[in-house]
Protein backbone atom coordinates (compact mmCIF):
# COMPACT_ATOMS: atom_id res chain seq x y z
CA UNK A 1 0.00 0.00 0.00
CA UNK A 2 1.33 3.38 -0.98
CA UNK A 3 1.60 6.16 1.59
CA UNK A 4 -0.75 8.34 -0.49
CA UNK A 5 -3.45 5.65 -0.20
CA UNK A 6 -3.10 5.56 3.60
CA UNK A 7 -3.46 9.34 3.69
CA UNK A 8 -6.49 9.30 1.39
CA UNK A 9 -8.19 6.51 3.38
CA UNK A 10 -7.61 8.38 6.65
CA UNK A 11 -9.04 11.58 5.21
CA UNK A 12 -12.07 9.74 3.79
CA UNK A 13 -12.73 8.11 7.18
CA UNK A 14 -12.17 11.43 9.04
CA UNK A 15 -9.24 9.99 10.99
CA UNK A 16 -6.94 12.85 12.02
CA UNK A 17 -3.42 12.63 10.60
CA UNK A 18 -0.64 15.20 10.51
CA UNK A 19 -1.00 18.13 8.15
CA UNK A 20 1.48 18.06 5.25
CA UNK A 21 3.53 21.01 6.52
CA UNK A 22 3.87 19.56 10.02
CA UNK A 23 4.77 16.11 8.70
CA UNK A 24 7.41 17.51 6.35
CA UNK A 25 8.92 19.52 9.21
CA UNK A 26 8.99 16.39 11.42
CA UNK A 27 10.68 14.30 8.71
CA UNK A 28 13.24 17.02 7.96
CA UNK A 29 13.95 17.38 11.70
CA UNK A 30 14.53 13.61 12.07
CA UNK A 31 16.93 13.63 9.10
CA UNK A 32 18.77 16.77 10.22
CA UNK A 33 19.27 15.53 13.79
CA UNK A 34 19.92 11.92 12.68
CA UNK A 35 17.31 10.50 15.08
CA UNK A 36 16.93 6.72 15.03
CA UNK A 37 14.92 5.51 18.06
CA UNK A 38 11.45 7.04 18.09
CA UNK A 39 8.45 6.65 20.38
CA UNK A 40 5.16 7.86 18.94
CA UNK A 41 2.19 8.46 21.24
CA UNK A 42 -0.91 8.17 19.07
CA UNK A 43 -0.57 5.81 16.09
CA UNK A 44 -3.94 6.41 14.41
CA UNK A 45 -3.58 4.36 11.19
CA UNK A 46 0.24 4.40 11.11
CA UNK A 47 0.62 7.25 8.62
CA UNK A 48 3.29 9.25 10.44
CA UNK A 49 5.09 6.14 11.78
CA UNK A 50 5.38 4.75 8.24
CA UNK A 51 6.63 8.10 6.92
CA UNK A 52 9.28 8.22 9.67
CA UNK A 53 10.42 4.63 9.08
CA UNK A 54 10.72 5.19 5.33
CA UNK A 55 13.40 7.85 5.94
CA UNK A 56 16.10 5.35 6.90
CA UNK A 57 16.31 1.58 7.42
CA UNK A 58 18.11 2.25 10.73
CA UNK A 59 15.07 4.06 12.20
CA UNK A 60 12.85 2.13 14.60
CA UNK A 61 9.48 3.46 15.73
CA UNK A 62 7.56 2.18 18.75
CA UNK A 63 4.01 3.49 18.53
CA UNK A 64 0.94 3.13 20.73
CA UNK A 65 -2.75 3.45 19.92
CA UNK A 66 -5.75 3.06 22.24
CA UNK A 67 -8.46 2.69 19.57
CA UNK A 68 -8.66 -1.01 18.60
CA UNK A 69 -9.96 -0.39 15.07
CA UNK A 70 -7.27 2.17 14.29
CA UNK A 71 -4.59 -0.04 15.85
CA UNK A 72 -5.62 -2.96 13.62
CA UNK A 73 -5.68 -0.70 10.57
CA UNK A 74 -2.19 0.59 11.48
CA UNK A 75 -0.88 -2.97 11.85
CA UNK A 76 -2.32 -3.80 8.44
CA UNK A 77 -0.80 -0.66 6.85
CA UNK A 78 2.60 -1.38 8.45
CA UNK A 79 2.51 -4.95 7.14
CA UNK A 80 1.50 -3.84 3.63
CA UNK A 81 4.37 -1.32 3.70
CA UNK A 82 6.69 -4.20 4.74
CA UNK A 83 7.93 -2.23 7.74
CA UNK A 84 7.24 -4.72 10.56
CA UNK A 85 10.97 -4.88 11.35
CA UNK A 86 11.09 -1.08 11.83
CA UNK A 87 7.74 -0.29 13.44
CA UNK A 88 6.36 -1.94 16.56
CA UNK A 89 2.74 -1.01 17.18
CA UNK A 90 1.28 -1.44 20.65
CA UNK A 91 -2.40 -1.51 21.54
CA UNK A 92 -3.28 0.16 24.83
CA UNK A 93 -3.93 3.29 26.80
CA UNK A 94 -0.99 5.70 26.74
CA UNK A 95 -1.42 6.57 30.43
CA UNK A 96 -0.85 2.89 31.32
CA UNK A 97 1.85 2.12 28.75
CA UNK A 98 5.35 1.46 30.05
CA UNK A 99 8.48 0.61 28.12
CA UNK A 100 12.04 0.26 29.38
CA UNK A 101 13.80 2.03 26.54
CA UNK A 102 15.40 5.40 25.81
CA UNK A 103 14.52 7.37 22.68
CA UNK A 104 16.09 10.06 20.51
CA UNK A 105 12.61 11.42 19.82
CA UNK A 106 9.25 11.15 21.50
CA UNK A 107 6.58 12.38 19.12
CA UNK A 108 3.25 13.21 20.74
CA UNK A 109 0.11 13.37 18.62
CA UNK A 110 -2.54 11.95 20.94
CA UNK A 111 -5.07 13.39 23.41
CA UNK A 112 -4.14 17.09 23.38
CA UNK A 113 -5.57 17.67 26.87
CA UNK A 114 -3.04 15.14 28.24
CA UNK A 115 0.14 16.62 26.76
CA UNK A 116 1.55 17.71 30.12
CA UNK A 117 0.86 14.30 31.68
CA UNK A 118 2.46 12.54 28.71
CA UNK A 119 5.51 14.77 28.90
CA UNK A 120 6.07 13.99 32.59
CA UNK A 121 5.25 10.30 32.19
CA UNK A 122 7.69 9.66 29.34
CA UNK A 123 10.48 12.09 30.23
CA UNK A 124 12.52 9.22 31.70
CA UNK A 125 12.32 7.46 28.32
CA UNK A 126 13.97 10.42 26.59
CA UNK A 127 17.73 10.29 26.05
CA UNK A 128 19.54 13.26 27.59
CA UNK A 129 20.20 14.53 24.05
CA UNK A 130 16.72 13.66 22.82
CA UNK A 131 13.73 15.75 21.77
CA UNK A 132 10.01 15.72 22.38
CA UNK A 133 7.79 17.07 19.63
CA UNK A 134 4.12 17.91 20.16
CA UNK A 135 1.68 18.43 17.28
CA UNK A 136 -1.50 20.54 17.14
CA UNK A 137 -0.28 23.39 19.34
CA UNK A 138 -2.47 25.86 17.41
CA UNK A 139 -5.49 23.56 17.25
CA UNK A 140 -6.85 25.14 14.07
CA UNK A 141 -6.12 28.68 15.29
CA UNK A 142 -8.30 28.29 18.39
CA UNK A 143 -5.44 28.47 20.91
CA UNK A 144 -4.80 32.09 19.92
CA UNK A 145 -8.46 32.86 19.25
CA UNK A 146 -10.82 30.73 21.39
CA UNK A 147 -13.79 32.63 19.93
CA UNK A 148 -13.40 30.46 16.79
CA UNK A 149 -15.41 27.79 18.61
CA UNK A 150 -18.59 27.88 20.66
CA UNK A 151 -18.30 24.24 21.71
CA UNK A 152 -17.72 24.03 25.48
CA UNK A 153 -15.52 20.89 25.29
CA UNK A 154 -13.38 22.38 22.52
CA UNK A 155 -12.96 25.60 24.54
CA UNK A 156 -11.74 23.51 27.51
CA UNK A 157 -9.34 21.57 25.26
CA UNK A 158 -7.93 24.76 23.75
CA UNK A 159 -7.45 26.16 27.26
CA UNK A 160 -5.46 23.03 28.24
CA UNK A 161 -3.22 23.33 25.18
CA UNK A 162 -2.56 27.01 26.00
CA UNK A 163 -1.87 26.07 29.62
CA UNK A 164 0.60 23.38 28.50
CA UNK A 165 2.42 25.89 26.27
CA UNK A 166 2.68 28.32 29.18
CA UNK A 167 3.86 25.54 31.51
CA UNK A 168 6.76 24.43 29.28
CA UNK A 169 7.77 28.01 28.51
CA UNK A 170 8.13 28.64 32.25
CA UNK A 171 9.73 25.26 33.07
CA UNK A 172 13.44 25.74 33.77
CA UNK A 173 14.24 22.15 32.76
CA UNK A 174 13.69 22.71 29.05
CA UNK A 175 14.63 24.69 26.00
CA UNK A 176 11.61 24.96 23.74
CA UNK A 177 10.86 26.14 20.24
CA UNK A 178 7.28 26.83 19.18
CA UNK A 179 6.71 26.73 15.43
CA UNK A 180 3.21 28.19 15.17
CA UNK A 181 3.41 28.65 11.41
CA UNK A 182 4.14 24.99 10.62
CA UNK A 183 1.29 22.52 10.13
CA UNK A 184 -1.13 22.95 13.02
CA UNK A 185 1.63 24.25 15.30
CA UNK A 186 4.64 22.25 16.47
CA UNK A 187 6.37 22.46 19.86
CA UNK A 188 9.91 21.12 20.20
CA UNK A 189 11.21 20.48 23.68
CA UNK A 190 14.73 19.53 24.80
CA UNK A 191 16.31 19.26 28.22
CA UNK A 192 18.70 22.08 29.08
CA UNK A 193 22.31 21.00 29.20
Amino acid sequence: MKIEEIKKDAENEHIPIMLDGGLQFLLDFIKEKDLKDILELGTAVGYSAINMALLDKAIHVDTIEKDKERYLKAKDNIQKARLESQITAYYGVIEEFTINKKYDLIFVDAAKAQYQRYMERFLDNLKMTGYMIFDNMNFHGMVKDPSLTHNRNTKMLVKKIASFQHFVQEDERFDIILKEDIGDGILILRRKK
